[in-house]
Order: C-alpha cells, then sequence, then structure tokens
C-alpha cells in the first residue's frame, strides 16, 4: 500500500476499483456524502448525467456506481466503485467529492481515502486529509487518463460553496445562490443521535389526533436513544407519531400493530372561504382548501415540520422522489429553496432532513423543519413541491400525502392527502402564507407540473403566493 501525500500520484494497473471515504462519528460530526464527476477534457462534464452522488447513484455507463453508507471501525464508509474498462472514450478524469451537511470538514476527524483493487482485494492506496477547516465540499482524488494509463492523484482540495459550488466548478446547472438573509436567532439543539443506517421496513405513518392537554404524551424520535421528555422540543431529527395515552385502569392494552380509532375530536374538514383554525383539534385538508395555524388563545405557533409520504413502487424502478420548499417574496420571487442539494435556506429557517431515494422506510419519506419565528420577514410564503427525479410518473405513485406537525409537541395540525394523480413529474403540494399579525395558514394546492426537479418549478410557484392564485 502507498501511504499518499497531498499532490502526491501513482499509476494504476487494477481497472475495478473501489474509493472508500472514511470518517470518525462523534456527537457534532456533520453528516457527509462521497461524490463523483466525469469530466471531458476540457474539465466539465457533458451533462449532470456525468454527477454521480446520493440521488443519482449510478452513472449510465456503468463505470461509476455509488454504494450504500456501511459503518467501519467506530466510523462510517461511503463507497464508490469504478471500473475503468467501461469508462467512456470522451471521459478524461474522475474526480471524487464530498460534501459536508450541518458543519464543515474541519470537524470531520480521522477523514481518509482508501483505494482498494476489488480484483485481488488489495489496498493500494490511502490518503489523509489533515488540514480541511471551513470546508463544506472537497475533493480528496482524481483518476486521470496520462499516454493511455490511468493514475490516481491525491487532490486535497477544499469549496466553501457546499455540493452546489463544488458541482458547479465543474458544469452542473445549479441556480444562482441567493443573497443570505439576516441569520436568525440561535435555536437550542437537541442532543445528537447515532446515525442509523439501515432503513425499517415501509409503514404510512395513520393520521393521528392532536395530543391532549393532560397528561402530556411522550414521543418516540425515529433513532434507538430513549425518548426525551415531552418538555424537550425536538428541532432537528423527523418525529414520528406520538403514542396513544396509556389505557385507563381496567381496559385492555392495545394489541400491538393495530392502530386504535383516535381517542380526541375527529379530523375537521377545511372549507373553502374563509379559512378554519385549530381549535377544533386536527384539520383534514382538501385540495385548494386553507386552514389557519392558530388556535383561539394559544401562542402561535413557532416551528412546524412537513413530512411527505409515498408507497415504495411494486416491482421494477425504484421510485424516487424529491421534496423541497420554495420560499417567496410578496412580488413571487424566489427568495431561496431548500432542496436535496441545498439543505438549508433562509439563514437556516428552513431546513431538508435528508433525501430518501425509493420510499421506503417507517413514517414519513421526507422531512422539511421550518422555524416560523426565525422566517426572515422578506419572505411572504413558502411554497412546498414533489418531484420525480428520474422521470417516473405520478400515476406510478400510490398514497402520497403531506402533514403538519407541531415540532415542538409532535402533534399533527394539518394532514393533505393527495388522491388525485396524473402523468406527471412535479406537484406543488400545499403551501404556508404569512398573515396578518404574523399568523401563518396552509393551502393545500394539488396542482400538477412536468418539472423533474425544483428548478424547474420555481417560476410557477409565484401564483401561490396569494390564495386562490391558481
Amino acid at each position: 500500500m502507498t501511504q499518499m501525500t497531498k499532490g502526491s500520484n501513482i499509476p494504476l494497473t487494477a481497472t475495478h476499483i473501489r474509493a472508500d471515504l472514511v470518517w470518525d462519528t462523534s456527537a457534532g460530526t456533520p453528516d457527509v456524502d462521497a461524490s463523483a464527476l466525469l469530466l471531458t477534457p476540457d474539465g466539465t462534464v457533458r451533462s449532470d448525467d456525468d454527477f454521480v452522488f446520493f440521488n443519482q447513484p449510478n452513472h449510465a455507463s456503468g463505470a461509476v456506481r455509488k454504494l450504500p453508507k456501511q459503518p467501519s471501525a467506530g466510523g462510517v464508509r461511503d463507497s464508490l466503485e469504478v471500473d475503468l474498462s467501461r469508462v467512456e472514450p470522451g471521459i478524461e478524469r474522475i474526480v471524487l467529492g464530498a460534501s459536508a451537511d450541518g458543519g464543515t470538514f474541519g470537524a470531520v476527524r480521522g477523514l481518509h481515502v482508501v483505494l482498494t483493487d476489488l480484483a485481488s482485494n488489495q489496498v493500494l492506496a490511502r490518503y489523509d486529509v489533515t488540514d480541511a477547516t471551513t470546508e463544506t465540499a472537497f475533493l480528496s482524488g482524481e483518476l486521470y487518463r496520462r499516454a493511455g494509463q490511468w493514475k490516481f492523484r491525491a487532490v486535497g482540495q477544499g469549496y466553501a460553496s457546499g455540493l452546489a459550488g463544488l458541482a458547479t466548478d465543474f458544469g452542473i446547472t445549479v441556480d444562482d445562490a441567493p443573497a443570505p438573509p439576516p441569520p436568525p436567532a440561535p435555536v437550542a439543539s437537541a442532543a445528537s443521535t447515532p446515525t442509523s443506517y439501515v432503513r425499517p421496513a415501509r409503514a404510512t405513518p395513520p393520521a393521528v389526533p392532536a395530543a391532549p392537554a393532560a397528561p402530556a404524551p411522550s414521543y418516540v424520535r425515529a433513532t434507538p436513544p430513549p425518548s426525551l421528555p415531552p418538555s424537550a422540543p425536538v428541532y432537528g431529527a423527523p418525529l414520528t407519531p406520538p403514542a396513544p395515552p396509556a389505557p385507563a385502569y381496567g381496559t385492555a392494552a392495545p394489541i400491538p400493530g393495530y392502530a386504535p380509532p383516535p381517542s380526541g375530536p375527529p379530523a375537521v374538514p377545511a372549507g373553502a372561504g374563509t379559512p378554519v383554525n385549530l381549535d377544533k383539534g386536527r384539520v383534514s385538508l382538501q385540495k385548494r382548501q386553507r386552514v389557519s395555524l392558530a388556535k383561539t388563545g394559544a401562542p402561535a405557533l413557532s416551528r412546524v415540520q412537513l413530512g411527505l409520504g409515498w408507497d415504495p413502487a411494486q416491482g421494477g424502478r425504484n421510485i424516487d422522489l424529491d421534496a423541497s420548499a420554495i420560499a417567496l417574496g410578496a412580488n413571487g420571487k424566489d427568495v431561496d429553496k431548500a432542496w436535496f442539494m441545498s439543505k438549508k435556506a433562509c439563514g437556516g429557517a428552513i431546513r431538508h432532513m435528508g433525501d430518501n431515494l425509493t420510499g421506503q422506510g417507517d413514517g414519513d419519506d421526507e422531512v422539511i423543519q421550518v422555524d416560523l419565528s426565525a422566517m426572515p420577514k422578506t419572505v411572504a410564503a413558502v411554497v412546498f413541491t414533489i418531484n420525480s427525479f428520474a422521470g417516473h410518473k405520478f400515476t406510478e405513485v400510490k398514497n402520497a400525502y403531506c402533514r403538519l406537525l407541531d415540532s415542538t409537541t409532535g402533534a399533527e395540525l394539518v394532514r393533505f392527502d393527495l388522491t388525485e394523480s396524473k402523468a406527471s413529474t412535479g406537484v406543488f403540494m400545499c403551501v404556508l402564507r404569512r398573515g396578518s399579525a404574523d399568523v401563518w395558514e396552509m393551502e393545500g394546492l394539488g396542482e400538477f407540473h412536468d418539472g423533474k426537479t425544483v428548478k424547474a418549478m420555481v417560476g410557477s410557484s409565484a401564483q401561490f403566493v396569494s390564495s386562490g392564485g391558481y
């Protein structure tokens, strides 16, 4: 094995190799994702299809594929397999990139890349990244042709602009980043929990009633550690629906796997015209109907969490849907957006909690958290979208829904089930609008679009800034 230093290179005789990006896990470590870009002699991609990353894990040529993350001796391994014999003639370099979500590479300990010959299982080289500081994206190395032979070079170059900045540097089309709004007031973060790399079996969460006033229920996080006390709000990890209250003395305990009927008031259908409020409990929203996120005598909601879900494909290719949030000004102009390539928007007031590539998993498939109290005053509305990145039509998608929860208590406030389906690749699910006295309201949309990414839907989203804008 060759221990490499920054800028050094080695010749490669192996054609089928694996590049492992490895790092230690500890409290406060950002989530890291490996990626690869296949470049032409001019140093750019031919199209967005030459970018291999978490949302596009396989190159069409079969030359590069991204593997699922795996635990590795107290850390994490994120791997890329490269078959040099399948690299197309027009490709001269394959750069190995990485991005850090929720922090910088200066906070990532033990970061190194290992090159392995898959034919012999022999480790060829290792490069330790020791000088990272404020970078949020990194190039660990590159595979390149020189005089008909493949070589590997340790690069160690960083970017402060994240995955989007790295991708743009090599010709990937990414919307220009808007000017950052003033930072919100700092908020207390919940204690970090170990990352789980195994998704549980799919189970669509049932509609749940609002949490009773007393006794306060206990809410269980999606990860294995013990439940936090109900008084400690959880902001930064998806919440599962609250457990039903314990049965009264003399009643039977609930049967495992059986969802009992709601013990609280039934869902209130939202009526057309004047929006209803939350006084009578959870609201079942219908298309083009509105609900005010206010309750008489209660403080205004400050932190909400939008969960989106869908059923996975039954056979055939996986359905990869992407949830996004578009922040709009009163004039309909795009202020900022949170999506899988830029997970924080509006100074952190909107946070995308991670991408789901299949629809598999327990609970909501994708979660977007919104701190309404920290939302810049320039934002008048937040439009939530779902796109089919790989181009599957929504006629192939079953049971798409979105639901709004109070992030402080975990209580479900509003639910919108998208039962209508059209042969499209994008849909405007719902919108949050700022009302008088900064009281927000939610409106179900269910308006279809042909865009495969949120970038294609930004222009059309302006019509939803005001109610009835269809």
